[in-house]
């Protein structure tokens, strides 16, 4: 059987994960204990869970060219994903993410987000020939290469690329809870056949291009590790979903199960992560 063909353009950060009593307010001084330390973000991590899903992935990226850049450039590969990636010579972005004892996790980011470019020496012809790409942070040039492939979804996080390329996705996924991603009705020039809009255990909705809204129903779940990566897992699932075929009330049932299961564990990979 053919494997599904798909990619991530995107960014990464190398991620410590935390364990605190509870964020600290400004002044004080809190114990951590550490956790997990592994390189994350939303582009690495819906890579990684891509190819567990079973998916040939490819993941287009830039990376700081230093110890810890190379570091998540090996452990990627490690875990399954082709890396292109296109070394920067600055520090490899960093975030700490500190988990509190509600489970709820506060990240803190360090250094410039770096992201791939269609002036990179990338093989993004590459792209044409995936059945799906998901697409966290790039220019826009690069964002008609990754059109090619015959699914596009995007994070609304980056809605401003999308803006300026111009280009019809076949999704756009956002938090309906984060401000930063939200979206609307008009804010592109081109309407995506699908815009998700999720909210946690709650579930979701989504738009189609007619108006029309729609709800998805949740994936019960207990969070006994933390809620890190369960929205970028959501995310790759959707993409994957989409790649084969499926239409939007069983991709999104397939992105709500797979999100549920990573509030089980700690970090967005499961146990053995480190």
């Amino acid at each position: 059987m053919t494997r599904l063909r798909v990619a991530v353009v995107g960014h990464l950060e190398w991620v410590e994960f935390l364990r605190v009593a509870r964020v600290p307010d400004a002044g004080e001084i809190a114990n951590a204990e550490m956790r997990l330390s592994v390189p994350a973000g939303g582009g690495a991590v819906a890579a990684v869970q891509l190819a567990r899903f079973g998916a040939e992935c490819a993941f287009f990226t830039a990376l700081g060219d230093d110890e810890l850049g190379h570091r998540a450039h090996h452990e990627l590969e490690a875990r399954g994903v082709a890396v292109h990636a296109a070394f920067r010579a600055e520090a490899q972005r960093r975030a700490v993410t500190m988990v509190d004892a509600q489970r709820e996790r506060t990240i803190v980011t360090i250094g410039t987000r770096a992201v791939p470019t269609a002036s990179d020496a990338l093989p993004w012809d590459d792209l044409a020939a995936c059945d799906a790409v998901y697409i966290t942070g790039c220019d826009s040039e690069a964002v008609h290469h990754a059109r090619r492939a015959r699914v596009l979804v995007g994070t609304a996080r980056v809605l401003s690329l999308f803006r300026e390329s111009g280009v019809e996705l076949d999704a756009l996924v956002g938090s309906a809870i984060d401000a930063s991603e939200r979206y609307a009705p008009g804010d592109l020039p081109l309407p995506p056949k699908l815009a998700i809009r999720t909210q946690g255990n709650r579930g979701g909705y989504y738009l189609l291009p007619d108006g029309s809204s729609h709800r998805y129903a949740p994936v019960p779940a207990e969070v006994t590790g933390d809620t890190y990566g369960a929205g970028d897992t959501f995310a790759a699932a959707l993409t994957f979903a989409l790649g084969k075929g499926h239409q939007a009330p069983d991709a999104l049932a397939f992105a709500a199960a797979r999100a549920a299961t990573v509030v089980a564990f700690e970090g967005p990979y499961g146990p053995n992560s480190d």
